[in-house]
């Protein structure tokens, strides 16, 4: 599947965004890595082992970058558990040159990174879907359309499939019960309707809460003999973004 970048606005975006996902894949490891060798200068060589672990941060990072550069799931991942680790780090690294009234912050440092890194997530995610736009499905992006009534699900759609995804919150859950994917190819409809709010609507997958049913939009997708019924507010925009990548499938 050939997708490119024709629209200058969707270029403006696909810049913005890379900018910030390399910020957390990558500037974020380089910051703690920095931080923790000019700690370690207050030491002996022994202290400078623990350049190893930022070092380790920023190796995993380019690796993992070149994976997940149009996947806005994994951002957000990424992000907080970077974050976390750094903050929690930074404040336990002190220990290595005799200093140790930073632990007593471990905890808030933990937090602010988690905080930070899901921010710098969130923030590449609205850049990239706010406003939507059509062009984006000529793009490589995972797009995301969450669903209405539907605590933590959200249509997911690929350059050449498409997934309904909950979240897991029991560890009774089985993750394979949390998602279903069609390729492109499998689809053979996709209408938009209108729900009242008292159908009563059958999933292919575990759901993490009870359904909701609102009034509203939705969307059929027809595919390998299953109907979905997706209650979403960008029903009209999936339906276009989900045809212009089926005609290029």
């Amino acid at each position: 599947m050939c997708l490119g970048f024709a629209v200058s606005e969707i270029e403006s975006r696909h810049r913005r965004v890379q900018r910030v996902v390399v910020g957390i894949y990558l500037g974020i490891p380089l910051v703690l890595l920095v931080v923790v060798a000019w700690i370690s200068t207050a030491g002996s060589p022994v202290a400078w082992v623990a350049c190893v672990v930022p070092a380790g941060m920023l190796v995993f990072g380019w690796v993992l970058r070149r994976r997940h550069r149009y996947l806005p799931q994994s951002w957000a991942g990424i992000g907080v558990g970077f974050g976390a680790l750094s903050g929690l780090y930074v404040t336990l690294c002190p220990l290595a040159v005799g200093v140790w009234w930073p632990v007593w912050l471990a905890l808030p440092g933990l937090l602010l990174g988690i905080v930070a890194g899901g921010s710098l997530a969130r923030y590449a995610e609205r850049v990239l879907l706010v406003p939507v736009l059509p062009e984006l499905a000529d793009t490589p992006y995972e797009l995301i359309f969450r669903l209405r009534g539907l605590q933590l699900t959200a249509v997911l759609l690929g350059a050449d499939s498409v997934t309904i995804q909950s979240r897991r919150v029991l560890r009774s859950q089985a993750v394979a019960d949390l998602a279903r994917t069609y390729p492109l190819s499998a689809i053979t409809g996709v209408f938009e309707v209108a729900l009242s709010g008292v159908e009563r609507l059958r999933f292919p997958i575990a759901m993490p809460h009870p359904p909701v049913v609102t009034e509203g939009p939705a969307v059929i997708v027809q595919a390998s003999g299953d109907d979905w019924v997706l209650p979403t507010n960008q029903a009209s925009t999936l339906i276009e973004m989900l045809n212009r990548r089926r005609s290029i499938a």
